[in-house]
C-alpha cells in the first residue's frame, strides 16, 4: 500500500450492513478492503449516498468507535 487508501480497489466487495432503525432507505454498509490489512470502507447506502465512500485504517475507525461510545454515554 502507498498510503492512499482511496488508491485501493474496493469495487465489488460483499459489504455488512448495520442499520439502527426499519432500514426502507439504507443504513450503512461496511467492508475490509481486500489486499490491504487492517483498511476498510464505509459506504451510505441511501440512494442519496450511491457511490459516495470514505475509507480509513483500523486505527483510525477504533479511534472513532471509542469517542462515539464515550460522547454518546454507551456502553460496549
Amino acid at each position: 500500500m502507498n498510503g492512499n487508501l482511496y488508491n485501493l480497489p474496493a469495487d465489488g466487495v460483499e459489504t455488512t450492513n448495520f442499520c439502527g432503525g426499519p432500514c426502507t432507505e439504507g443504513c450503512v454498509d461496511f467492508a475490509a478492503i481486500p489486499g490491504a490489512a487492517d483498511s476498510y470502507v464505509v459506504r451510505d447506502s441511501k440512494p442519496q449516498g450511491a457511490g459516495k465512500e470514505l475509507r480509513f485504517t483500523a486505527a483510525e475507525l477504533d479511534d472513532f468507535a471509542l469517542g462515539w461510545v464515550k460522547n454518546r454515554g454507551l456502553t460496549a
